[in-house]
């Protein structure tokens, strides 16, 4: 699964958030490894440089070969908790999805 990193000019993406990411990816989704092709991650702080409750956003868009992606949106206070919560809602609906999959 290839894991495809992006983030806006308010966010430092330097290298050791870039392979924090990735692994937490790698570890959460590695039971759809059969499935994916790639994982793309945009964060982005919406208020910048001013303080504000969860205005950090982890935006994860899974492609499933041969289905259209599967996108989800979190916001939270710190990019450590975006990125868990949108993690948890992927995983979710990559359940749903798949599940339906196999059913039929």
């Amino acid at each position: 699964m290839l894991v495809q990193f992006n983030t806006d000019n308010n966010i430092s993406g330097n290298e050791r958030l870039q392979s924090y990411v990735e692994s937490l990816l790698n570890d959460g989704l590695s039971r759809f490894d059969s499935h994916l092709s790639r994982v793309e991650v945009h964060l982005t702080d919406e208020n910048s440089h001013k303080e504000g409750q969860k205005d950090k956003r982890c935006m994860l868009e899974a492609r499933i070969e041969g289905l259209q992606p599967v996108a989800v949106t979190n916001h939270d206070e710190t990019i450590e908790q975006a990125i868990n919560g949108a993690l948890s809602k992927l995983r979710s609906a990559l359940d749903t999805v798949i599940g339906k999959l196999k059913k039929h």
